[in-house]
């Protein structure tokens, strides 16, 4: 399935930012795929002196944002599973800010951010290799709103690209 597969009804308009990002001509198991390389060596050719890193305070560090993005693939993969499964039932909101602290993502080794995002990645691809069309298209309530397997699958790309992009800009120029 591709990104053109999603509709504007499988989405809340709120995650139009990450659908826009999303790889647009690849199949959703090669965009997963491609995109571990590609974050993968993104984050690796951080220097290591540039990780605590914090562009103004109250802002993450280079860590937590790669921890955000770790995360965020767990809730968005979770909540494609669910919908895949075909369970009606309303999934909740998260608040990102509130997950950054315990996730101790300050005291952790890029090795083991690195690793961690490996294995999560690698999760959600073997789970995507086992959904049926039908279940990618099937429709749930996630924080309220209409959201398909697909589309959240999608955003995990579209989220992670958005970040790298913040990063570069902001952290890295």
């Amino acid at each position: 399935m591709k990104i053109t597969d999603v509709k504007p009804a499988d989405y809340n308009v709120f995650y139009s930012t990450y659908i826009n990002k999303a790889p647009k001509e690849t199949d959703l198991i090669d965009a997963f795929e491609k995109a571990e390389s590609v974050v993968l060596q993104f984050f690796k050719s951080i220097p290591e002196h540039k990780w605590d890193y914090k562009y103004a305070t109250g802002k993450w560090s280079i860590k937590e944002v790669f921890q955000h993005i770790i995360d965020t693939e767990r809730i968005f993969i979770y909540r494609c599973f669910r919908i895949a499964r075909h369970d009606k039932t309303p999934l909740a909101g998260f608040e990102q800010d509130d997950y950054i602290l315990p996730s101790n993502a300050q005291n952790k080794s890029v090795k083991n951010l690195l690793e961690e995002y490996k294995v999560v990645r690698q999760n959600s691809i073997v789970l995507l290799k086992s959904l049926s069309d039908e279940d990618f298209k099937f429709i749930g309530i996630s924080n309220g709103a209409n959201l398909s397997a697909l589309a959240a699958a999608f955003m995990i790309l579209g989220h992670e690209t958005h970040h790298i992009e913040v990063l570069k800009a902001l952290y890295l120029c």
